[in-house]
């Protein structure tokens, strides 16, 4: 008996082609795929545009919510100086008056200067005038270091200009001139 031929089938190594978005599916179906991710991909960037208009008009109103609450907060500052401002005319008023007196001038600036300083205080304005107290870099500027008998050495011999801090912040820092001790070569 004779063999018969074998019928060979030429073998590969390729993969049969599929479609790569769900394999084992038609054709048809990757097409309605990519419309819906066409489709999700739209509703996606619209989420995006209307998210980037949200955020600048959020941007918008906190800025002019901001601008709002400074005018709003300088119009109480200024409504507390009004009074300081009519005193004080009243005491220009007296001085160009003939019978002026020196004295009661000098006292009536000085109750407008108190005037003054009460309403910048209520809105947490604090003066710093650290006469005599141990000198504190963070709080006060040395201008100039003198010798001082009567004042310990690093504390504060004299106030040339005062500081002022708003609500703990420091505002201008007091100007001031620092006792460097007894002079040297002085018994004391």
């Amino acid at each position: 008996m004779m063999n018969e031929p074998e019928t060979l089938e030429p073998k590969s190594n390729v993969p049969p082609i599929v479609d790569p978005v769900v394999e084992g599916q038609p054709v048809a179906d990757g097409v309605s795929q990519l419309a819906a991710a066409k489709a999700e991909a739209a509703a996606n960037y619209d989420k995006f545009v209307r998210t980037a208009a949200d955020l600048e008009n959020f941007r918008r109103r906190a800025m002019r919510e901001r601008d709002e609450l400074r005018t709003a907060a300088t119009g109480r500052v200024l409504e507390d100086i009004f009074p300081v401002l009519d005193t004080l005319t009243l005491a220009i008023g007296a001085a160009k008056s003939p019978t002026a007196d020196i004295k009661s001038l000098v006292g009536g600036l000085e109750m407008v200067l108190s005037q003054f300083k009460g309403a910048l205080t209520n809105h947490g304005l604090k003066e710093i005038n650290p006469l005599g107290l141990p000198f504190d870099p963070h709080q006060h500027e040395s201008i100039s270091h003198q010798p001082s008998a009567g004042v310990k050495d690093e504390h504060v011999l004299n106030v040339v200009r005062t500081g002022y801090s708003l609500n703990g912040r420091l505002l201008r820092p007091a100007a001031v001139v620092v006792s460097s001790g007894p002079e040297k070569g002085v018994v004391v």
